[in-house]
């Protein structure tokens, strides 16, 4: 990352604490679409302001169950509910990340992140200073007046992250949006986004194929496979990289490992 990470440090602590998390939840929800259900009998709830991580093997409904939440897919059974509500369909409080980053190549990255803000109609004054607030919290200040293609995937990335944290969501759904980057840049994004998102209170669902990234990012971890989630882990903490070779956390990577069949 160009950016160090003293920067986006600072950016992030200096930056106003403004999300609020929703409580997500499952309760004895099918997932799918009607002619293929994958998720069957799902009862899984969400803390405000927590980070769940989900994984499990190709296919096994991961995307389905982000994409329910989004409202983009409705349940086929049961229900899911937003603060205790059903969820109907897609809301300015729930943004979804993607793993390509969706960036319109004609606007730069400022305006790429006034996008949502400009498509609610926030005034062009306030829409500026928000972009620019959280262009600065991500590192790309002095990238902000850039096409996309003139960065890296790593900095697109980053105003992806900016764009969707922009309008406020109360709950972040991100779908392997670090999937395609090289070891390091991923490894910054992950730093990154624990620093942009302390404090703010909103609720993170994480989709990842990579246990590693589930441990680092998750307060807990779901696993899916065979059709249901199989299990819910609670994550050792501190967040640490160092931590790695905890013994309680390296015991509960070698059992996510062994349930998922690795």
């Amino acid at each position: 990352m160009s950016t160090s990470s003293e920067t986006v440090t600072a950016s992030a602590a200096a930056a106003p604490q403004t999300l609020r998390g929703t409580r997500l939840a499952f309760r004895g929800t099918v997932l799918g679409r009607p002619d293929a259900p994958v998720l069957d009998g799902v009862d899984l709830e969400v803390a405000p302001g927590e980070i769940l991580t989900v994984v499990g093997p190709s296919g096994c409904g991961k995307s389905t169950l982000l994409r329910t939440l989004a409202g983009l897919l409705p349940p086929l059974g049961g229900t899911v509910e937003a603060d205790g509500s059903p969820l109907t369909g897609p809301s300015a409080d729930r943004a979804l990340v993607f793993q390509e980053d969706a960036l319109l190549p004609w606007r730069t990255l400022r305006g790429n992140v006034e996008l949502p803000l400009a498509i609610r109609g926030v005034p062009r004054a306030e829409r500026r200073s928000r972009a620019e607030s959280w262009l600065a919290r991500v590192g790309l200040s002095e990238h902000a007046g850039q096409l996309p293609h003139r960065v890296s995937g790593g900095q697109r990335q980053r105003a992806q992250l900016a764009r969707a944290l922009a309008d406020s969501p109360r709950a972040v759904l991100m779908d392997e949006p670090f999937g395609a980057l090289d070891a390091q840049t991923r490894s910054g994004m992950q730093d990154l986004l624990v620093e942009v998102l302390r404090g703010t209170g909103a609720t993170v669902v994480f989709v990842t194929h990579d246990v590693d990234e589930a441990l680092f990012l998750g307060d807990r971890v779901a696993l899916l496979g065979s059709g249901r989630v199989t299990a819910v882990r609670g994550v050792p903490r501190p967040r640490d990289r160092a931590a790695l070779d905890d013994p309680a956390r390296a015991a509960l990577r070698r059992d996510i490992l062994s349930s998922l069949g690795s």
